[in-house]
């Protein structure tokens, strides 16, 4: 039987060990948690609609049900020449057959220790629900959410977490009625955030804000941050008690002191289906991959997922464990989210044709909450998968 090697225990990473399986490997998934944090329902920890035990899935369940091998691990080198990776614990490696899926780090922002991210360490929402608490408790405040940029790749924004966590929150303190104690504002120095999910989106985010009385700090770049404020290039200040801010995503230190090949941001290069430029029977998927596409593409665990099936599906191919034609990433490019308000959401899509908003009052928060529950039990193979999720 065929060998691989997984790294990463993220979204990308557990959909390859699972479609590595289906196509007949020998998988090995090495991971630096035991658990698969679910980050897109992870904003409703903060303000206690979630658990963090709803949105740790263990990897240990997986693993038994598709019948591949998890070790917890953390890779500390690559040297794609010699086709070997260092694990913290585990020593060196030679690995022939790898696919990389370790997802980003983030960029460094002096001062960052005075912010939490919802899209940080998992145990940063659990550090958030504790000042929101705290904040609650004493009846007013100020509160900052914002995200940043990377010059040398777009793709990694994350800014859709942040707006999420932003309308919870807001819902969350109406729900209290103290919503009017405090002072909310949204922050990005970007002149327009959002607007890659297309102009419909972007219009009605400034309704939202209009209506519901936030403020924003737009296209002004962030210097630093300080204990109860937000530092911008023009001197200006951010006053805040609570700074939930979410960085852009960076390569992996240990992948941009590589040999691998990389773009400007130290993400690694690869071809449509997913091979590593230059090296061959390695991969690269998920947000540790330089993406090729449109200027409004961005990084989304559903597009991670396609790049791991296709790199299964070519591995099979290029192993001669089936026949078929390979298969690309590119053409699946598309913004898709269900952006969660709490009380409500908005279905955003977008691809080369179109770009389209859908509200939906209610049910959408319900939908949101269906898909956690359908990630883990179609991840468990009890319920079959949906196209296209």
């Amino acid at each position: 039987m065929k060998n691989v090697l997984i790294i990463g225990g993220g979204i990308a990473g557990v959909e390859a060990a699972i479609y590595y399986r289906k196509e007949g490997f020998e998988v090995e998934l090495i991971s630096d948690r035991s658990y698969v944090f679910i980050y897109p329902i992870a904003i409703w920890i903060p303000v206690g609609t979630n658990s963090f035990d709803d949105v740790a899935f263990s990897l240990d369940k997986i693993a038994a049900r598709h019948g591949f091998t998890l070790t917890v691990d953390r890779v500390i080198s690559i040297h794609a020449d010699a086709k070997i990776i260092t694990l913290e614990n585990g020593g060196g490696r030679t690995v022939e057959h790898l696919v990389i899926a370790t997802g980003a780090s983030k960029m460094k922002h002096t001062g960052i220790e005075h912010t939490l991210s919802i899209c940080g360490a998992p145990e940063q929402s659990l550090l958030l629900k504790k000042k929101i608490d705290a904040l609650v408790k004493k009846g007013s405040g100020k509160i900052a959410f914002g995200f940043g940029g990377n010059p040398n790749d777009p793709s990694g924004v994350r800014g859709g977490p942040g707006f999420e966590l932003f309308f919870n929150l807001h819902h969350h303190l109406k729900k209290l009625g103290i919503r009017d104690n405090y002072e909310m504002t949204f922050f990005a120095p970007m002149a327009s955030p959002g607007a890659r999910m297309g102009e419909k989106a972007l219009k009605m985010m400034e309704t939202m804000f209009r209506r519901n009385k936030f403020n924003s700090r737009y296209g002004k770049k962030i210097t630093r941050f300080e204990e109860n404020s937000v530092v911008f290039e023009d001197g200006s200040t951010l006053e805040s008690d609570l700074t939930m801010f979410i960085p852009a995503g960076d390569a992996h230190s240990f992948i941009k002191e590589s040999d691998l090949p990389q773009n400007s941001a130290g993400f690694i290069r690869i071809n449509d289906f997913c091979e590593i430029e230059g090296v061959t029977g390695w991969y690269a998927i998920g947000d540790a991959a330089a993406l090729e596409g449109p200027d409004w593409k961005a990084k989304q665990g559903h597009i991670a997922e396609v790049m791991a099936r296709n790199a299964a599906h070519n591995s099979a191919l290029k192993y001669e464990l089936k026949l078929g034609e390979t298969k690309g990433y590119k053409e699946h490019i598309n913004i898709l989210c269900v952006m969660d308000m709490g009380n409500g959401a908005g279905f955003i899509y977008r691809d080369d044709k179109k770009a389209t908003l859908i509200p939906m009052p209610i049910v959408g928060h319900w939908m949101k909450i269906a898909w956690g529950w359908y990630y883990k039990l179609s991840k468990m193979g009890y319920i079959p998968r949906i196209p296209g999720m």
